[in-house]
């Protein structure tokens, strides 16, 4: 039963490693940086080293870039959407992001120039909330549609920010479309890190917003990781950083592992398949991990992670729960990381399959020993307080060894 929950596709590096990275590469990291940081509220997120709960899973190291930190929204999301959103403003008064900041884009020339804008988006939570913020910050509009089941919590602290927002009666996909569809009928701008044809540059930006996280982990290690984990939704997040540290690494890039919900696993189900198609997950893709249940691949993520992915992953819930438990109370010597359902999921993963006796023949095939460095990004901290404490406290969604 357990091993039939956990799936595993893995692609040979020969023959692939094909893709082009110059969006990704360090140069234009460390840009993207630099506009981040003219914001006031700017600093990294700590790089948490758990040694000795790595030596207790049989790891030589494990580093959890702690997400819950940025920008006071506790979670990464606000870097892809303030990135896209001041790429577009930058353009539209004929500036490069290069030499536009957080002030010029408050000033008052600027604002005389574009007037108010309002930018539409979907959203379980943490991408919305990173959007209605950052147009609270530049003194603009936005309005966010979130999917059936989303937590009152998260909308709350969307609607804080000053956003019109609404929980809908549609799943992610759905949510998307629809917002899509009030944009084109009332001239919103639209900023989803989701791709299709017609709608690439802004999803663009917003993976290259997300490399500073990745930018930022590669500044504070200490050395080079030889494994990384990556949670996937549509696949933005876990494309960005596959192709910054692709870029950076090249032949010697880490071992890139992709894990996803079983019941959202649309990057999983199109490594599967090998066919050069996309493939959706439909329906109310119920997961615990909110910030992964997605059907829907990022086309532009997707063409990133078939060349420079290694291992697809389809999991249970009770590995994100394993993993929110764990980061909550580890060995003793190292820091506590309060992380959510979608940035323990990777963590969690790992934990498993290295303690769990069915599992045991995946340590082999991901090269999981006491001599591997593991990086995972816990994208998100509490965002849903009332669910947090439900599954750290209560023991909901308990599963894997006993």
């Amino acid at each position: 039963m357990l091993k039939e929950e956990f799936k595993l596709v893995q692609y040979d590096r020969r023959g692939r490693q094909k893709g082009d990275l110059s969006h990704f590469s360090l140069e234009n990291a460390r840009r993207v940086q630099a506009f981040h940081s003219s914001f006031p509220v700017y600093h990294k997120t700590p790089l948490v080293s758990l040694k000795n709960t790595a030596k207790e899973l049989g790891l030589g190291e494990v580093y959890i870039k702690d997400e819950s930190f940025r920008f006071g929204l506790n979670a990464f999301k606000v870097l892809g959407g303030s990135f896209a959103i001041g790429n577009f403003l930058a353009q539209k008064t004929g500036q490069s992001i290069e030499n536009f900041t957080y002030k010029d884009l408050i000033s008052e020339e600027t604002r005389r120039k574009l007037g108010e804008m309002t930018f539409v988006t979907a959203t379980d939570g943490n991408h919305g909330r990173g959007i209605a913020w950052t147009a609270r910050m530049l003194k603009q509009k936005a309005v966010v549609y979130m999917p059936k089941g989303s937590a009152k919590e998260r909308l709350e602290n969307i609607l804080a920010e000053g956003a019109e927002a609404a929980i809908t009666e549609l799943n992610y996909d759905e949510a998307v479309r629809f917002a899509h569809k009030q944009g084109e009928e009332k001239g919103w701008i639209m900023v989803q890190d989701t791709a299709w044809k017609g709608y690439e540059d802004i999803p663009l930006w917003i993976m290259q917003g997300y490399g500073t996280m990745a930018y930022e982990a590669y500044t504070q290690l200490t050395e080079k990781p030889t494994h990384i984990f990556l949670q996937a939704g549509v696949g933005s997040m876990a494309g960005a950083v596959t192709a910054f540290f692709a870029a950076l690494y090249k032949e010697e890039c880490p071992i890139i592992t992709i894990v996803e919900p079983n019941k959202a696993d649309c990057i999983f189900q199109t490594a599967q398949a090998k066919d050069g198609k996309l493939h959706n997950v439909t329906g109310e893709m119920d997961t615990i991990m909110a910030g992964l249940a997605c059907g829907e691949p990022c086309s532009i993520g997707w063409e990133i992670l078939k060349e420079y992915g290694d291992n697809f992953i389809s999991c249970p819930d009770y590995v994100a729960a394993q993993g929110m438990r764990i980061l909550g109370n580890p060995i003793k010597g190292d820091e506590r990381i309060v992380s959510g359902e979608s940035g323990a999921a990777t963590f969690g993963c790992v934990a498993e399959i290295m303690r769990n006796p069915a599992l045991r023949e995946w340590k082999e095939k991901l090269k999981l020993d006491e001599h591997a460095r593991v990086l995972c990004f816990s994208t998100e901290g509490d965002t849903d307080q009332k669910g947090y404490q439900r599954i750290v406290w209560d023991g909901a969604f308990s599963g894997g060894i006993n």
